[in-house]
């Protein structure tokens, strides 16, 4: 039997053809508020260890604090509702907004200068690593309630970092190609609730820096968040040729307190494999305080 297609059925054909060929349009983040001005969640960091912009010091802006901002949302099952990663040249660069389901989330601001973002999954454990690399780090945690009416979060980071500043003071020699350091004691992951450290079993952090042979008065920042019961590192400093050999190592316990700075300086390469401490603690403008420690 002939079957006889009406000019509907064509078209009916023509329909689908052009909607199976239409792509879906993806949203690149869940963070939609920003976009369609719905949003009820809205987060920007205002302050840095309480003091307003521009009087931070020198700083003029956020963008001159911290090279980078994580901006993460946490359920109160601990789930991240929603995260937002921005660096100083994005646009809206120290601020984030969100719509968000009514409920109790927790809002967590970090400031970084680090390679890369952290890893935001979990809010008790915040991870940098040596891939993502260390820097100085500011955190702000705050449970916020998100209903009908908008929410808006002025954040005042605060460090959470120790420093361990290691200062070369003799010439590196010609056959040094880079200074490696292994540090224990201190962790890469830390608490978005308390600001402190994690301690994990074989914590380990590694930091690499090239050398430049024949240069004087070398510096190398190691940056940790401390655990809450710990006061030192276990810090292992060698000096490395273009093969990997190591040319010469330090190996030192060093003092260290949470948001202060710990000075290592003196001949690294010159005198006995053995180190003598002295501490002398000095107040720093910036940083709680500083202790030096001699080779």
């Amino acid at each position: 039997m002939k079957l006889i297609k009406s000019p509907l059925f064509y078209l009916f054909l023509i329909t689908i053809v052009i909607v199976s060929c239409e792509h879906p349009s993806i949203p690149e983040s869940s963070n939609s508020g920003k976009e369609d001005g719905k949003a009820n969640l809205t987060v920007n960091v205002a302050t840095v260890e309480h003091i307003p912009f521009p009087a931070f010091t020198t700083r003029a802006s956020v963008a001159d604090a911290f090279s980078r901002i994580s901006i993460a949302v946490f359920d109160s099952k601990g789930q991240r509702a929603d995260v937002s990663n921005k660096s100083r040249d994005d646009d809206g660069y120290g601020s984030a907004s969100f719509f968000l389901p009514s409920g109790t989330y927790q809002v967590v601001v970090i400031g970084h200068s680090a390679k890369q973002n952290p890893t935001t999954t979990d809010a008790s454990k915040i991870q940098f690593t040596k891939a993502t690399g260390y820097s100085d780090t500011f955190l702000h945690s705050e449970i916020v309630e998100v209903g009908d009416t908008p929410v808006v979060v002025n954040a005042d980071v605060q460090r959470i970092v120790s420093l361990c500043r290691v200062v070369v003071a003799d010439t590196i020699p010609d056959n040094v190609t880079k200074f490696h350091f292994e540090y224990t004691g201190g962790s890469g992951y830390f608490d978005a609730s308390t600001g402190y450290g994690i301690s994990t079993s074989g914590n380990k952090q590694q930091v690499d820096f090239d050398a430049v042979a024949g240069r004087d008065s070398t510096v190398y920042d190691l940056y940790t968040f401390l655990p809450d019961d710990a006061g030192s590192i276990h810090l292992k400093a060698q000096a490395k040729d273009a093969e990997d050999n190591t040319v010469c190592a330090r190996e030192i316990d060093v003092p260290l307190n949470r948001r202060q700075i710990s000075k290592l300086t003196g001949p690294f390469f010159a005198g006995a494999s053995g180190s003598t401490i002295t501490i002398v603690i000095s107040v720093d403008d910036e940083w709680e305080g500083e202790t030096i420690i001699n080779f």
